[in-house]
């Protein structure tokens, strides 16, 4: 089983860059898929981006398409987020989570293990 923490959120104003990191840890990090989600206060849990266990497939939002990148460096046990151009909207706790396998589900119900979660907040 991989464990996640994530890390880098903060206070940003709008049109500004953040870059979140997951840090994985225990078993084979390179054989787990994972995504990015976030939860807005009195929102339901929404789907970011994923990301395939070898980089090569990868799935957005419409919300942060061409805004937002994951990416993973699997020598290091981690995935990052590049988030630009931010907007208010984009305000919400960001969580990395992890599933064994190949494919990047944008389902959180397919993702076994979760971090505690980063605050991004974006001011206007």
């Amino acid at each position: 089983q991989v464990h996640v923490v994530e890390s880098g959120g903060g206070l940003v104003q709008a049109g500004g860059s953040l870059r979140l990191s997951c840090l994985g840890s225990g078993r084979t990090f390179g054989n787990y898929a994972l995504a990015w989600f976030r939860q807005a206060p009195r929102k339901e849990r929404e789907f970011v981006a994923s990301i395939s266990w070898e980089g090569s497939i990868i799935f957005y939002a419409n919300s942060v398409k061409g805004r937002f990148t994951i990416s993973r460096d699997n020598a290091k046990n981690t995935v990052y987020l590049q988030m630009n151009s931010l907007k208010p909207e984009d305000t919400a706790i960001y969580y990395c989570a992890v599933r064994p396998g190949n494919y990047p589900y944008n389902r959180a119900s397919e993702y076994d293990d979760w971090g505690q979660g980063t605050q991004v907040t974006v001011s206007s």
